[in-house]
């Protein structure tokens, strides 16, 4: 008896068109799936091998692992429901206080990339590429059990991206203000109270003013345990390699509020011990490198492990993935519901300088503290190819760098490996410098004592 017919299929129909073509699509999504968890097990392997503090980072290696490698979905209690979001200007508060659970679903993987690449426009950026690449193929949990994702319209791009999400699950396009004007705050809040009524629709569950209270007391101890992660290493950077502090940084986006603080107070808690006993992961006179512009998202991390593979130190991260997407805490000062709806307003609008802004000169003041904080002695400008916003500021930013006496590199990139040596070659070369301009330095300390 042939296989067909103890299938139940006749040869005809498995010899069918359309049953090639959903044997041909069945080994092409399994052929995604492989190259996506080959390429995460490399990028976590890599992260592991540059030692000194990897077991610190099993908890936030885990969350990684979790969805890009064996294909889980978030942990998260029975019953609740996910909303994805694609920018940090969606309060996550909200999303807690209607009982569902934040995602953020911005992504750097490559292979979702290169299918994205024949899904949208050739000149859209990496990160619009790999969401729509998720989408199409439709592989990833995390993605396939949203039951509704908000895409704040920051660019371009993000406005196609809302569109393009439409037929997989329910899409809020959340507008953002160019300005940050009183009446740009007045008109955000206006959105956010419509975002709380949508997310409320889908859950089931009313924001009230004891949930969102409650959502900013799970919020706020987050960030304290952030802002004390980030004063611990301004202190002390070398405890950490800052890939890994990077990555800490990611794993919020897969990981429910709560557990993501315990772990950061874990970490925490262990890095004031090493600090106490001088229990450094590298040598001091590491170069002390910053990264800016484009977000730097998981597991596209190639620019920072290069940094670190090429001798320097990423000592400061100002993307919207890292210190600046969650440092900003929510203050309110009218306790009121619709004082804390408009707390969430400004905190999303006045502190952030994000590049979608109009007038984005509060950039600089930024820079300038963290360089100086951080005692940063070269900034690297990373740029995805085709995120126009980022690309546009990078003129502003150098001339502000040079003024300082900063060395900037300018490195685009996209979600490929194909440009990894000659972004190494470049990277060791930036780092390389920097060491020769502090040799004088260091001699001319000497000289004087």
């Amino acid at each position: 008896m042939s296989r067909q017919a103890i299938a139940g299929t006749s040869p005809a129909a498995a010899t069918s068109p359309s049953a090639v073509e959903a044997r041909r699509e069945q080994r092409r999504r399994q052929l995604f799936s492989s190259k996506s968890v080959h390429l995460t097990q490399k990028y976590l392997r890599r992260m592991r091998d540059l030692g000194g503090s990897a077991e610190l980072m099993q908890p936030f290696f885990d969350a990684m692992e979790r969805v890009y490698v064996r294909g889980q979905d978030v942990r998260k209690p029975r019953g609740t429901k996910t909303v994805g979001t694609y920018c940090v200007q969606v309060p996550q508060e909200l999303v807690y206080a209607a009982g569902a659970q934040p995602v953020k679903l911005c992504s750097g993987h490559y292979t979702a990339f290169s299918v994205g690449d024949d899904v949208v426009a050739r000149d859209a950026c990496p990160l619009v590429k790999a969401i729509a690449g998720f989408k199409h193929m439709g592989t990833l949990p995390l993605y396939e059990n949203c039951s509704l994702m908000v895409v704040p319209i920051t660019c371009d791009c993000k406005k196609r991206i809302a569109g393009l999400l439409q037929d997989m699950c329910p899409v809020h396009a959340l507008p953002v203000p160019a300005n940050k004007g009183d009446e740009d705050v007045e008109t955000f809040v206006a959105e956010l109270y419509q975002l709380a009524d949508v997310v409320s629709q889908h859950t089931g569950q009313a924001v009230t003013h004891e949930s969102l209270a409650r959502a900013f007391e799970r919020t706020g101890y987050a960030q304290y345990e952030l802002s004390r992660f980030l004063r611990i290493r301004r202190k002390t950077p070398n405890l950490l390699y800052g890939t890994h502090a990077m990555v800490a940084m990611n794993a919020s986006s897969y990981l429910d509020v709560d557990a993501w603080a315990h772990a950061m107070r874990t970490l925490n808690d262990e890095l004031e011990r090493r600090a106490h006993a001088k229990q450094l992961v590298t040598r001091k006179d590491r170069p002390r490198v910053m990264l800016t512009g484009s977000p730097i998202v998981f597991p596209n991390i190639k620019v920072p492990l290069l940094v670190e593979e090429s001798g320097g130190m990423v000592v400061a991260d100002e993307t919207c993935m890292g210190e600046r997407g969650m440092s900003d805490p929510v203050v309110p000062v009218d306790t009121s519901f619709d004082g804390l709806m408009r707390a969430l307003a400004i905190r999303a609008l006045r502190p952030c300088p994000c590049p979608t802004f109009a007038d984005n000169t509060q950039r600089l003041y930024r820079l300038r503290r963290m360089v100086r904080d951080h005692r940063v002695e070269g900034v690297i400008y990373h740029v995805l190819r085709g995120c126009l916003v980022y690309d546009y500021e990078y003129r502003m930013v150098e001339e502000e760098l040079d003024r300082l006496g900063i060395p900037v590199i300018r490195l685009e990139s996209d979600y490929t490996d194909e440009d990894v040596e000659q972004l190494r070659i470049r990277t060791e070369a930036f780092v390389e410098m920097i060491k020769l301009k502090k040799g004088p330095q260091r001699a001319n300390r000497s000289m004087r004592g």
